[in-house]
């Protein structure tokens, strides 16, 4: 009986310990960081509703799959498992998944575990929804020493343009591909999909409901004809990478002529420019300016998100070998072929779809009503990114004003142009008081070069 009592003080004394361990962090995160209880709560609640929504947790226990078929499409064969620190989550894969990309530098099997920073993804992809991602002229004339410093780096010429010391012949080369604004602004459109890929696509038949959505963006030179039931007919954009862009006359035909918006990814090239001179290019070609996210997934399919991300509501994404029974990289309109960081990108995508950020569809997932669960409401969303923000200690962090994290600000000439916009996209632009945003690649805190009106 003693031994027994003993027993229970030691677990009443082990909760009391680790009750005020608990109290003790959340007083030193509201002490040394300023964060509020909402925001705290919000930390909180975005943390464990990640983990249900990754793991298909039913309520607060763990989810049979016999019990509900519905639940199970949440989860895509991972595990989310959390920490003491709010924003850290780590993303598992089953034992018995056969990685197969391996490191060309080292030569090691990829890894099936991914830790990923929640804090810092929210605050990242809440501020690349409002800002643009082309590059333009008036973001190179904004930057300081824009020409000098940074344009030639977009323009693969080596030694002859190098700090753009001619930069009339920087400018002519440029101007192919540089708009003098940005040619398209947030909640310009409402429902996008990003066509990845995989062979996964030529498992279910999303062809149709791929043509429904208001901007289809593509990648690389993915073909579309006789494989229409699968992916669809429409193409607004395609995404390219190096290799892409200088056979850019070749991917200018695998759409209607002239009809699809080609952006390049990478820096632009002599061959490229002597194309769009030479060759009778109709597509409009532009630059991607791109957001920093650290040490996630790299590669076209997320610089595709972030593009779509930018301009649209919402946005799905199909072909990117999300099943669970991933064995290994292939593709949808040739032999099998080696991708780059396949897990690693799969874990990051599951990650936006449990962020509220995207949906995915799989052969798993064919029904297009599927609801998400454990997706976070725009208020959680809201405070957890104020609370992020602080947590990383970024400029203007907590701010509500969304030109806060603006460390460069410089006049525009022109107003913008709300003629033909939907109304949503007018609202955003009133709400930022007509001012573009850029994201400042590789900045520390992720600060934001900003146009605004004069007026």
């Amino acid at each position: 009986m003693k031994l027994l009592h003993f027993a229970f003080l030691i677990s009443l004394s082990s909760g009391f310990i680790a009750i005020l361990i608990y109290i003790t962090g959340v007083s030193n995160l509201n002490g040394t960081l300023n964060l509020s209880d909402d925001e705290i709560e919000a930390l909180q609640t975005l943390q464990s509703g990640f983990q249900k929504c990754v793991n298909a947790i039913e309520s607060d226990t763990l989810f049979v799959e016999k019990e509900s078929n519905d639940c199970a499409a949440n989860g895509l064969g991972l595990q989310a498992i959390g920490g003491r620190d709010y924003c850290k989550v780590t993303l598992q894969f089953p034992s018995e998944t056969v990685p197969k990309w391996k490191d060309p530098k080292t030569g090691n099997l990829e890894g099936l575990s991914f830790e990923f920073n929640l804090c810092e993804a929210v605050a990242t992809w809440e501020q690349v929804r409002n800002s643009t991602t082309i590059l333009t002229k008036e973001f190179i004339d904004a930057l300081p020493n824009g020409w000098t410093d940074y344009a030639w780096k977009r323009i693969n010429k080596g030694i002859l343009l190098n700090n753009c010391a001619n930069k009339t012949l920087c400018l002519e080369k440029l101007s192919l591909v540089l708009p003098e604004t940005p040619p398209y602004v947030p909640r310009q459109y409402s429902r996008c999909a990003v066509i990845g890929n995989s062979g996964d696509l030529l498992k279910t038949k999303f062809g149709k409901e791929i043509d429904g959505y208001d901007a289809v963006l593509r990648e690389n030179g993915a073909p579309i004809q006789n494989y229409t039931e699968y992916v669809g007919t429409k193409s607004t954009f395609r995404l390219l990478n190096r290799g892409s862009a200088k056979a850019l006359d070749k991917v200018a035909e695998l759409y209607d002529t002239g009809k699809e918006v080609l952006l390049v990814k990478t820096t632009i090239h002599d061959i490229m420019n002597k194309m769009i001179r030479e060759v009778p290019i109709l597509n409009r070609v532009y630059l991607m300016l791109g957001a920093s996210f650290g040490s996630a997934a790299k590669g076209t399919g997320l610089k595709a998100l972030e593009f779509a991300l930018s301009i649209c509501d919402t946005v799905d994404m199909y072909g990117f070998t999300v099943d669970p029974g991933y064995k290994e990289w292939t593709r949808y309109f040739s032999e099998s072929r080696q991708g780059h960081t396949p897990l690693h990108g799969r874990a990051y995508y599951q990650m936006m779809e449990c962020l509220g950020l995207i949906k995915i569809h799989s052969p798993m997932r064919a029904d297009p009503n599927r609801v998400v669960k454990w997706v976070p409401s725009q208020k959680v969303i809201t405070a957890a990114r104020l609370a992020s923000e602080k947590m990383l200690r970024w400029v203007a962090a907590g701010s509500d004003d969304p030109l806060a994290s603006c460390s460069i600000i410089k006049k525009k000439l022109h107003k913008s142009q709300y003629s033909g916009l939907r109304k949503a996209a007018v609202d955003h632009q009133k709400y930022v008081k007509e001012t573009t945003m850029y994201p400042l690649e590789h900045s520390v805190g992720h600060s934001q070069l900003c146009t605004v009106s004069n007026s």
